[in-house]
């Protein structure tokens, strides 16, 4: 049973800066991939990032390219996201989740099998 934990939201003024984590542990596939999604009141939950853990791979979302790095540290299964250069429009809950093999759409939360319970992200004007 795979089980994802979210860390590190918070409340930030914009133009500021934090790093989310997501713990990942009963993960038995060698690759898979990861991604990053967010929503806030009344809105879709809507991707942000995903890594293939394969190769290494990123991809993003237009709104937050040049802004938001990806990443993971394989030994640990940790996902993280470092969020620079925050805006008020980044305000949601923000969750993790896996895509098993075979993958789908990387943005799409349809084919993302796992989830995390989400971690807040403020960011104030």
């Amino acid at each position: 049973q795979v089980q994802l934990v979210e860390s590190g939201g918070g409340s930030v003024q914009a133009g500021g800066s934090l790093t989310l984590s997501c713990a990942a542990s009963g993960v038995t596939w060698s690759t898979y991939c990861m991604g990053w999604f967010r929503q806030a009141p009344g809105k879709e939950r809507e991707a942000v990032a995903a890594i293939y853990t394969g190769g290494g791979t990123t991809v993003y979302a237009d709104s937050v390219k040049g802004r938001f790095t990806i990443s993971q540290a394989n030994a640990q299964n940790t996902l993280y996201l470092r969020m620079n250069n925050l805006k008020p429009e980044d305000t949601a809950m923000y969750y993790c989740a896996v895509d098993p093999p075979p993958y789908g759409i990387w943005y799409s939360p349809y084919y993302y099998t796992f989830w995390g319970q989400g971690t807040q992200v403020t960011v104030s004007s």
